[in-house]
């Protein structure tokens, strides 16, 4: 991939793993549009990147993403990258049962559906335009879950399982499909975490993440798995009892808080 001259999308752009990548995309010449569902964020990071667009958008809400499509494809026709980065995560015991419908499958409708729906409406634009690419932000966890967190989980499974397919049919066109698969990184998503379940973890800078990220993205590497990401994966396959015991440790906090 070329890294500069582009028009970039970044969903949930305005904090996070999201943010530092308009930082470099920025810094490397090329257009940049972030969206989020927070005003706020959003306007707070223009003030810290500068020459940005920002859009306000939700990528679980289908009419919010066909008026982005609307938008991009009036002002910005020439938008070849999507990085479809928009994600939540919650720790949900499923033993406790006062969730409502909503609330228990929010994580579905933002990393998974959210996902989809942006690459279905995008897709079409991206093949218009020369050095095209769409990634998918998945995790470590798409390849082993964290149980604290099972509906993420099964959330980042899907992106995983769905962007191997998409890449497929996509190979008799010109737009190519990523996958970034971080480990866990210092961003607000794990800042709530009790730091009892993040023990023997120690979260990667998003500096040092996006660097990463940006080296296969160069290089063409479909399947960027970083730092303790690409362990989950090896361990996933080969030591999946071992690692299994690891990440379960923190059900039991779980269950005691109860």
């Amino acid at each position: 991939m070329k890294l500069s001259g582009n028009t970039v999308l970044i969903t949930g752009g305005a904090s996070g793993i999201g943010f530092e990548m308009a930082k470099v995309f920025l810094a490397r010449n090329n257009k940049v549009i972030i969206t989020s569902r927070n005003l706020k964020k959003l306007e707070k990071a223009k003030k810290e990147l500068g020459d940005i667009t920002i859009i306000q958008s939700d990528v679980s809400n289908y009419d919010s993403i066909k008026a982005l499509h609307q938008r991009i494809s009036n002002d910005f026709p020439e938008m070849n990258i999507l990085i479809n980065n928009a994600g939540i995560m919650f720790t949900i015991n499923l033993q406790d049962h006062n969730l409502s419908a909503k609330e228990l499958t929010d994580e579905i409708d933002v990393n998974l559906k959210g996902l989809i729906w942006m690459n279905d409406i995008f897709i079409p634009l991206l093949k218009k335009n020369k050095n095209a690419a769409t990634v998918s932000v998945s995790s470590g966890l798409a390849f082993i879950p964290l149980p604290i967190t099972p509906i993420y989980c099964a959330a980042k499974a899907g992106v995983h399982s769905y962007t191997v397919s998409l890449r497929i049919q996509l190979r008799n066109t010109d737009v190519k499909v990523f996958e970034l698969a971080p480990p866990a990184t210092d961003t607000d998503l794990i800042a709530k975490f009790d730091p009892e379940d993040m023990k023997g973890t120690k979260p990667m800078s998003t500096e040092t993440m996006v660097a990463n990220f940006m080296k296969g993205f160069e290089k063409d590497k479909y399947e960027i798995c970083v730092g303790q990401a690409a362990q989950l994966k090896f361990m996933s396959r080969f030591l999946p009892k071992v690692i299994m015991k690891v990440l379960s440790a923190s059900v039991s906090n779980m269950h005691n808080k109860k």
